[in-house]
């Protein structure tokens, strides 16, 4: 049991640096793509600066897509950041929710033993009491 708990905490964990490492990726490439493409973004930061606000669908107004490369591009960015950014809130909201349910989980188990506890004190008082009966009708008969 401690193993499964292992591996999700893992794969949780490594599914969030995934997300996030796909996430900058994508910004990183946006950057780039809107200092090539728009005029306005005249430095890679103001590139990175651009797919942020578009990605994450803030949009400033301090630099917005002038040419129609650009709009088009930012198109792109757009649907690829709001998957990618759901993608990593999507990441720490599990991790968040897995605390939570760890301690269910330790709850939940400790209900199962006390209940398994209690049906084996049952079985032993009934199957102390068969005989018992067996013998009081086998005398008395």
């Amino acid at each position: 049991m401690r193993k499964v708990k292992l591996h999700k905490l893992v794969i949780g964990r490594r599914g969030l640096i995934y997300s996030l490492g796909l996430c900058m990726l994508i910004l990183g490439l946006g950057g780039l793509g809107f200092w090539v493409l728009e005029p306005q973004a005249e430095t890679f930061s103001d590139g990175l600066w651009l797919a942020f606000t578009t990605a994450a669908t803030v949009g400033y107004g301090d630099i917005v897509p002038s040419t129609h490369a650009s709009r088009t591009f930012s198109v792109l960015v757009v649907l690829m950041g709001l998957a990618v950014l759901s993608l990593v809130t999507a990441s720490v909201a599990a991790m968040l929710v897995e605390v939570e349910e760890r301690a269910v989980d330790s709850e939940l188990l400790r209900e199962i033993h006390a209940l398994r506890l209690e049906v084996r004190h049952l079985r032993d008082e009934v199957h102390g009491a068969v005989p018992a009966t067996d013998k009081e009708k086998a005398g008395g008969a």
